[in-house]
């Protein structure tokens, strides 16, 4: 009995060590999202009101209504 308790008292047990592997690896691929998100959003938001802005010149170019509304 002795010696099953030594046996249980020295097992290398790594399933929590790959649990925080697995951890580190999800913060690092959240942390890129989030730059990401940050490093492209003013792109993004650049892009969408210029196309705003040509679809509102286009329709009261021709001959559309004056109010065309807000995108």
């Amino acid at each position: 009995m002795l010696e099953y308790m030594k046996r249980l008292v020295n097992r290398k047990d790594e399933k929590g060590a790959s649990a925080v592997e697995y951890g580190l690896l999800v913060a690092a691929i959240a942390a890129v999202i989030v730059v990401a998100v940050f490093a492209l959003g003013g792109f993004v938001k650049g892009t969408f009101e210029n196309t705003c802005t040509g679809i509102t010149t286009e329709a009261t170019t021709a001959g559309g209504a004056a109010n065309v509304g807000d995108c």
